[in-house]
């Protein structure tokens, strides 16, 4: 297989078919993260970072070298990406107003899962996920993925930054590095059972309404945001016209500008916070769903 599509940060860490040690069972048996025999995938949507964070956390705790597949990328042709039956992917998006973003579903519709496992993430400001997982499990299996758990994680909120800040965090990671081992253990058993996991279907409305960043005169026209942004929402030639209809208001080129000259209307900013601040306040944990 030909996996130069992929957009990798750490290519060193594309294992190919390791050797099983003598005795042992080349599909289903092993005893900790270093003897997983399979290719083990990364493919995350996370235009901010947070959901990167927080599928790092697992995906490295449950084995140690994973390929990287950024689901964020516009110019990736994810539809060369083709993986096996004997192999693990971790499939990682943040929940937008309770539901997959649409160009994630887009993207991971196009990957070739050919019953490879599934370990699902949704990662949540911590308000609410509602029917993300739902959403992500019934398109990784239309995608040929075998969903085999699941996972909702915190992270920042990616736009009312004071919610859930600092997270992940060394809690989180040590619950994720437990989640990771329990994963493990239903690997080494053999088990391809599908978890229950909260949500509905049909999945709630999406409400439409978004926070489109603009930029600033500190903008100097670098072009980063264009280039960065995951639905090509920014004009190359003048990233001070942004179109509103495809923007879906992730807020990458808030994050990416080194100039921090992209922002949102702080009057429209300072509502979302207050309309937040009773339903985010209290801290949530992540939970796992494995039966």
């Amino acid at each position: 297989m030909d996996y130069t599509f992929i957009v990798s940060v750490r290519p060193e860490n594309c294992k190919q078919n390791p050797e099983p040690r003598p005795g042992q069972n080349p599909k289903t048996s092993w005893n900790s993260k270093e003897d997983l025999p399979m290719n083990v995938y990364e493919l995350y949507f996370s235009p901010t970072g947070g959901t990167k964070k927080a599928a790092d956390l697992l995906t490295d705790a449950l084995a140690p070298k994973a390929a990287q597949v950024n689901l964020t990328d516009s110019k990736t042709a994810f539809s060369d990406l083709a993986l096996t039956a004997e192999d693990l992917a971790v499939i990682t998006v943040p929940s937008y107003a309770g539901r997959v973003p649409a160009v994630a579903v887009q993207r991971l519709a196009a990957v070739k899962g050919n019953g490879a496992r599934a370990v699902l993430v949704c990662v949540y400001g911590n308000r609410a996920y509602e029917d993300t997982l739902v959403e992500l499990a019934d398109t990784a299996k239309e995608a040929g993925f075998r969903v085999m758990a699941a996972v909702s994680a915190i992270a920042e909120h990616s736009i009312a930054r004071q919610f859930a800040a600092g997270r992940p965090d060394a809690e989180d990671a040590q619950r994720l590095a437990g989640f990771a081992k329990q994963i493990q253990e239903k690997l080494a058993r053999g088990e391809d059972t599908k978890p229950s996991l909260p949500g509905n279907r049909p999945y709630k409305k999406t409400s439409g309404s978004k926070l489109v960043p603009k930029p600033t005169s500190d903008c100097t026209r670098c072009g980063l945001c264009a280039a960065e942004c995951p639905v090509q929402a920014i004009r190359p030639e003048d990233p001070k016209k942004v179109d509103e209809s495809a923007c879906i208001g992730c807020m990458r080129c808030v994050a990416v500008c080194p100039q921090s000259a992209r922002r949102v209307n702080p009057v429209m900013l300072s509502a979302v916070g207050l309309a937040l601040k009773k339903v985010c306040s209290d801290r949530k944990e992540c939970e796992l769903f494995l039966e």
